[in-house]
């Protein structure tokens, strides 16, 4: 089973630049994404419901701005549509496909990188959401969260570590938060499982020449329950293509939907 996460920094950019016949050649069995920046007025049947996958949204209310998508080649059991509260919704962040005993969740946690306002409001999901997180792990389904969580957890995760402990991204109380929900409540950075010292990014700055001399952030991941982070046969990020400034995320894992 191959699980893609992807923010696309715009579904329609993204399409422009060959986003759908790259999953043509792909054999993903799910894609989660992020930062559709569109909503249903904007999206085209190949956006819906590319190469007959099945296609599942949280629209931002606020035009051209954050939203999240799941697509499976099966269609699930159920979908939930956002968290159930009302500010957080708002800005489409959250979706869940259930299929059987597992759950794939599409995340976009806010980013603060705009200013104290919206690293006060990323704060305040994060607190409301790590609840969430706790009552997932305790349901005893399997779990699996894609998504962009616009934290980098460790110096391996961004090149520039040093200039940025400061920053919105690698703040203490950020890191702290994923160390957290690591050690405490239990969920895996499935990434860091399979390669424990690897530096390698998800996410380059469009400012200087962050891709080409990859100085990036891994600020996207799939972060799964034990049992299915077991199941993580290998992983990857794709660069060779470009669709966004964040590069796709893809895990295969020995599990059959």
């Amino acid at each position: 089973m191959r699980i893609i996460s992807l923010n696309l920094n715009g579904i329609r950019s993204a399409y422009s630049k060959g986003l759908l016949e790259w999953i043509a050649k792909q054999n993903t069995e799910i894609l989660c994404v992020q930062e559709l920046k569109a909503q249903l007025a904007d999206m085209r049947p190949d956006m819906l419901s590319p190469l007959g996958y099945h296609g599942y949204f949280h629209y931002a209310e606020k035009k051209g701005y954050s939203g999240v998508g799941i697509y499976s080649k099966l269609k699930p059991d159920s979908v939930i549509v956002g968290l159930g509260i009302a500010e957080f919704d708002a800005e489409g962040r959250y979706i869940e496909a259930q299929f059987g005993n597992l759950s794939v969740v599409s995340l976009y946690l806010p980013s603060g990188t705009s200013g104290e306002e919206r690293q006060a409001v990323k704060f305040k999901f994060m607190e409301a959401f790590m609840p969430h997180l706790v009552s997932l792990k305790q349901s005893g389904r399997e779990i699996i969260v894609c998504g962009d969580w616009n934290i980098a957890h460790t110096e391996k995760d961004l090149r520039n570590w040093r200039g940025n402990k400061k920053n919105s991204g690698f703040l203490p109380e950020e890191r702290a938060w994923l160390t957290e929900l690591f050690n405490d409540v239990g969920f895996v950075d499935v990434f860091r499982k399979l390669h424990p010292e690897l530096e390698a990014y998800t996410w380059w700055s469009n400012r200087g020449q962050a891709w080409a001399k990859d100085v990036g952030w891994r600020i996207d991941y799939q972060i799964a329950t034990p049992g299915i982070a077991g199941k993580a046969e290998s992983t990857g990020i794709y660069k060779e293509q470009r669709f966004s400034d964040h590069a796709p995320l893809m895990v295969d894992y020995d599990y059959s939907l």
